[in-house]
């Protein structure tokens, strides 16, 4: 049985507040435990108003204080931004507070515009550049500690999982060179989806974290009891997609009865080759899908964002996506 898990995105919603963020972020994730799921990611972004994930560390604590045995992570942090010391030091605190349970997916891009990033990495260019050097440098902050070498504490010992996230070839060639799991963002970044994995499964180097290629593959998921709703509750997503293409940028939409008229056919174009890998639906349509998806990836877990704007119907979502993975 494919395992599925859910990428959040503590969404700030239309009308809502951070505060209501995080607490529905602390819902969704005891959802996606009591529906069987295997993993509760986080992502970092900054400087967006309709995303309450920034300080990624501290909501991955949120979601585990939530829950007992599912595994919680981020999806991912974005490593230039950060010394490797640091998230060492954030992510081995979390393993301590929630043992076993812990797992690193690490990015190279910004998370955010580049005004921001530059604000967060100071030198962009060098903090990209050093993404695979950073990545041995917290294998060895995480690692057994060395005498006479600089430590973690903590996070010296902790053997935190790391994950390499990407959308691009350069990721694969950089997850199968370390022989690190590999999960692709094919949910908003769909072009070279099939490529990666390939180069990813044909390159995989072994090494102490894992003996075999082990891949994610991400979709954008709605469901809802019928069609028609969930359609509805996907135009949230559409609308979103059609805003930041015109760099305007806010808190999540409330849903529209019809995306006509409300995007050009330009934008309706772009969007919806951008967000082919959307699994949305009542169950039997999002049943097919995700089984034409699983099919074509032969991914061994499947990563489900659900970027609704009630917390209800997101909540439904997550159950209903649970029930249909029993039924795959």
């Amino acid at each position: 049985m494919t395992a599925f898990s859910i990428l959040d995105l503590c969404p700030i919603v239309e009308g809502g507040t951070a505060g209501e963020a995080l607490a529905g972020t602390r819902l969704m994730a005891k959802q996606a435990e009591d529906s069987g799921f295997t993993r509760f990611w986080l992502a970092e972004h900054h400087g967006m108003q309709g995303i309450a994930s920034a300080a990624t560390a501290l909501v991955i604590a949120e979601a585990g204080h939530a829950t007992s045995h599912i595994r919680i992570g981020s999806g991912g942090v974005m490593l230039p931004n950060h010394s490797p010391l640091v998230i060492a030091e954030q992510f081995g605190t979390l393993e301590a507070l929630f043992p076993g349970r812990v797992d690193l997916g690490l990015g190279r891009a910004p998370g955010t515009d580049m005004n921001t990033a530059r604000a967060l990495r100071r030198n962009l260019e060098a903090g990209a550049q050093s993404f695979p050097d950073d990545i041995l440098e917290l294998q060895h902050y995480l690692g057994d500690p060395v005498e006479g070498h600089l430590i973690a504490i903590p996070g010296a010992g902790s053997h935190v999982p790391l994950w390499i996230l990407g959308s691009s070839i350069y990721s694969a060639h950089l997850a199968a060179a370390l022989g690190l799991p590999y999960a692709f963002a094919s949910h908003f970044a769909p072009d070279m989806l099939g490529e990666a994995l390939d180069i990813y499964r044909s390159k995989f180097t072994p090494s102490a974290q894992l003996d075999t290629p082990y891949v994610i593959a991400a979709v954008m998921g709605v469901m809802a009891d019928t069609d028609d709703e969930a359609r509805y509750l996907f135009t949230t997503l559409q609308q979103t997609f059609v805003n930041m293409r015109r760099n305007a940028r806010g808190k999540m939409p409330r849903p529209i009865d019809t995306m006509d008229g409300f995007w050009t056919d330009m934008e309706k174009t772009a969007v919806e080759h951008t967000l082919r890998y959307s699994v949305v639906g009542g169950p039997e349509t999002a049943t097919r899908k995700m089984r034409d998806f699983i099919k074509a990836t032969n991914a061994d877990e499947i990563m489900i964002s659900m970027p609704i704007h009630s917390s209800q119907a997101r909540l439904k979502s997550v159950e209903l996506f649970g029930t249909m993975r029993q039924a795959l």
